[in-house]
Formats: C-alpha cells, sequence, structure tokens
C-alpha cells in the first residue's frame, strides 16, 4: 500500500460499515468498524503528521470503537431492537451484564488497549532481505535460529532445546540494529511483528501503562509466532531508582513480569530489543535479554558492500579499485555515515546541472525510455568544451537532461565534508559491556 493511503483505505472502511449499520447487517458492520479501526491505528503511528492530526483521528477511532462494542453486546444478547447509536444499555441490560460471567476477553476497556496496540502490528513488510544487511554475519545467525528455524523446523526445538525468547541488539548509533530489525520482519513471513516504541507504552492515565505492557504480550501470545520489536529499549528499561516516578517503575516491573514471569507462557513470542546505550539498562531487564549481540562499526569489507548497496543504479565511474579506496578511508564511520557520504555524492550532479552556464550535446539513453538511445541529449560542460553552448538548467528542455554519473571526485568532496557520528567514549564504553555481558555479532 503506498504512503498516504492507509488512512483513506481507513475511511474508505467505515464509510462502508456506517453503511451497513444503517441497512441493519450489524455482524457486517460490527467486522468493518473494528477493521477500519486497525487501519486507523496505523495511520497514526506511520502517516498522520502532527499532534492535532492523530488525536483528531485517535477520537473517531474511540467514537467506531463505542459502536461496535455497542453492536458486539446487541449481537450476543439477541436483542429485539437495535441500540440507538449514542444511546447506553438500559439499566436491566447492565444488572444483567453484572450477574454475568463474562469472560476477560469481552472486557471493553482491554479491547480498548489492545486495539490502540494493533497499531503496531507491522502490516507491510518493509522488504529487506538478510543479503540487503551488509556483514552482521554472527547476528543474522542468531535472529535465524530465533525466529526463522523454529518456525520452519518445529521439531528440532523441543525438550531442552528451546529458541531464544529475548534478543538484545547493542552497538553504536547508525549500525544497522533497526534495518536488522526489519529483514526479520521481512524474512519471517508467519510471524506478526510488533514495532514497539515508548510512545506506544506509556500514557498520562494512571496505572494504564502496566496495563498496555500486559496487553502487549497477551496480544503477541494471542497472534503467535510473534516478535515484539522494542527501537531504544533502554528509554522504558533504564536502571531503577529511587529517584525515578512512580509509574516508570511499574512499566519495568511489568515487563519484567511479562518477559519472564510465572505463568507467563512465552513460547512463540521472542522479544528482540535494540539500544546504543546498553549499559544504563536494568540488571533484570538485561538478564531478561538472554542473548546480547554486539553490532560493531562495521569493518572494511562491509563497508566496501555498503558503498555498493548505496550506489545502487545510479549511474557513476567509480571502479572497484576506487571503492576499496573509499572502503579504507572511512575506518570508523558506521553505516548510516557510509549512507550519508553517497546520499551527498549523489547530490554532486544535481549541483552540476544547477551551476552549469555551459552544456553541449551528447548521445545517450533517454531519460524517458531507458531503452531509446538519443543523439540530443544536453550535459553540463566547461565553457572551452568543444560545441559549448551558453545557457542554463532553465533552457534545458525536461526530457533531454543526459544524467551526469557520479564520479570519485563527487565522492572524495562529500567524504571531506562528513564526520563520523560516534565518539570515543561511547565505543570504550560498549566495548566494556561486550566485555562483561554480551557477545560479539
Amino acid at each position: 500500500m503506498a504512503s498516504g493511503s492507509t488512512l483513506q483505505k481507513a475511511i474508505d472502511i467505515v464509510t462502508k460499515a456506517t453503511e451497513e449499520d444503517r441497512n441493519k447487517n450489524y455482524e457486517e458492520a460490527l467486522r468493518l468498524y473494528e477493521h477500519g479501526v486497525e487501519y486507523f491505528l496505523h495511520a497514526i503511528k506511520y502517516e498522520a503528521q502532527g499532534d492535532k492530526a492523530k488525536d483528531s483521528i485517535r477520537a473517531k477511532c474511540f467514537q467506531y470503537l463505542d459502536r461496535a462494542e455497542k453492536l458486539k453486546a446487541y449481537l450476543k444478547k439477541g436483542k429485539k431492537k437495535p441500540v440507538k447509536d449514542g444511546d447506553s444499555a438500559s439499566k436491566d441490560d447492565k444488572s444483567k451484564g453484572n450477574d454475568s460471567s463474562d469472560s476477560d476477553s469481552d472486557d471493553p476497556e482491554k479491547k480498548k488497549l489492545q486495539a490502540k496496540l494493533e497499531g503496531a502490528i507491522v502490516f507491510e513488510k518493509p522488504h529487506v532481505k538478510w543479503s540487503d544487511v551488509a556483514g552482521l554475519e554472527g547476528a543474522k545467525t542468531a535472529l535465524k535460529e530465533a525466529v526463522i528455524l523454529p518456525i520452519k523446523f518445529p521439531h528440532l526445538f523441543t525438550g531442552k532445546r528451546m529458541p531464544w525468547k529475548g534478543i538484545l541488539l547493542f552497538g553504536p548509533p547508525g549500525t544497522g540494529k533497526s534495518y536488522l530489525a526489519k529483514a526479520v520482519a521481512t524474512e519471517a513471513n508467519n510471524s506478526t511483528f510488533f514495532s514497539v516504541s515508548s510512545s506506544d507504552l506509556v500514557s498520562k492515565w494512571l496505572g494504564e501503562s502496566e496495563k498496555l505492557v500486559k496487553n502487549l504480550f497477551e496480544l503477541a501470545r494471542s497472534h503467535k509466532p510473534s516478535i515484539i520489536f522494542i527501537d531504544e529499549v533502554d528509554s522504558l528499561c533504564s536502571a531503577r531508582s529511587d529517584n525515578e516516578s512512580e509509574s516508570a517503575r511499574r512499566i519495568k516491573t511489568e515487563f519484567l513480569v511479562q518477559m519472564q514471569g510465572v505463568g507467563s507462557d512465552n513460547d512463540g513470542v521472542l522479544v528482540l530489543g535494540a539500544t546504543n546505550t546498553p549499559w544504563i539498562l536494568d540488571s533484570a531487564i538485561r538478564r531478561r535479554f538472554e542473548k546480547r549481540i554486539y553490532i560493531p562499526l562495521p569493518e572494511e569489507h562491509a563497508r566496501l558492500v555498503m558503498f555498493k548497496i548505496h550506489l545502487g543504479n545510479t549511474a557513476h565511474t567509480l571502479t572497484e579499485e576506487n571503492l576499496r579506496t573509499l572502503a579504507s578511508k572511512t575506518d570508523g564511520f558506521s553505516g548510516s555515515d557510509i549512507s550519508i557520504v553517497v546520499r551527498d555524492a549523489l547530490m554532486q550532479p544535481v549541483r552540476k546541472v544547477q551551476t552549469a552556464t555551459h552544456f553541449k550535446q551528447v548521445s545517450g539513453p533517454s531519460p524517458v525510455d531507458k531503452q531509446t538511445i538519443c543523439d540530443d541529449l544536453l550535459v553540463p560542460c566547461s565553457p572551452g568544451d568543444a560545441g559549448a553552448i551558453e545557457m542554463t538548467w532553465v533552457d534545458v528542455p525536461g526530457d533531454k537532461l543526459f544524467e551526469p554519473p557520479v564520479t570519485m571526485n563527487d565522492m572524495l568532496k562529500s567524504l571531506a565534508s562528513t564526520k563520523p557520528t560516534v565518539n570515543e567514549d561511547d565505543m570504550k564504553k560498549l566495548n566494556k559491556f561486550t566485555e562483561d555481558f554480551g557477545q560479539e555479532g
């Protein structure tokens, strides 16, 4: 689904639901209301811009959820007349409801919490394959052990051989921890992937945050096999202290109970955490992450692969030797830093077009149809070049501009203006944590 279309899809679904509701097709209306709310929540998480837009969508969600609950109650009790939209159930019905032993799963508050969390479910696969992740073979192997193999070969993981229940990816920023999680979401086809941040779990209402944590795990168990990915897990589970708020302490306690507490059956549920600062994690939370994998800065061969990946199919004149030189010059750069170097270099031809005062005619593939070769394309050139015509980019027709290739000079210019973002102090702390608690990835 294209970006921006989830909200429209949600609107279309609830419009249809309202229509079915008016036509007294209550079962279909209920199904559509619940389905529409799922899409609204997905839109809040990934598309809505600004707090006003999010609050507006959230208000609609509660309105449709409320109507869905009334329809559910009506269908369950087999009333002869429908509940009017906006009316509450009669006193008689309430007293009957109090006497009946409705299961916890019919609790409207629980349904609302779980509906809120369903926005964390990743519906669309990110399309990142293992092969797109340069290096990190140890981390990929551990994640395959925990996620892919137990689903494909369940008979291998019986008795005392159990898949990992908690994996912590830690390392300097920009080394691919979140990218690895995207690969897991793509490759674990049969799993439900929950991408959770602190905003999904922290609530201003007293007691709601820990209920959200509990409901997240219950939702994961009901959709298993499932993966709960918590990016920047340190923001939720830092070390407990005397001066922290009661709410923060309760969230951590609920996490501890849900991850490995008495009565918590987490078979088929993997908790995948990522952090740049693992040393501030609470020691009990750290223990719950049985496998702790250090995601280091990329080595030279991985940096070479990254340059190739980020260049993609953009026109360039770089040789294998040029790329090896760039890989050797970027020691201490993270994957994210290399991405920025390449992106800046890819803009250099655009800058040449903008600043050019002269263009000349060349032959090459048409910008409109790469299969067609044109002889009258225009490319930026020096004023002294043979056939140079004095003109600016404004005078160049849109379908006549030849794409100038990215050169080694473009790369070196970008490299000169980009500095690595990881400092030595953080590296020392990460190395110390790896020696004490971690495992090389």
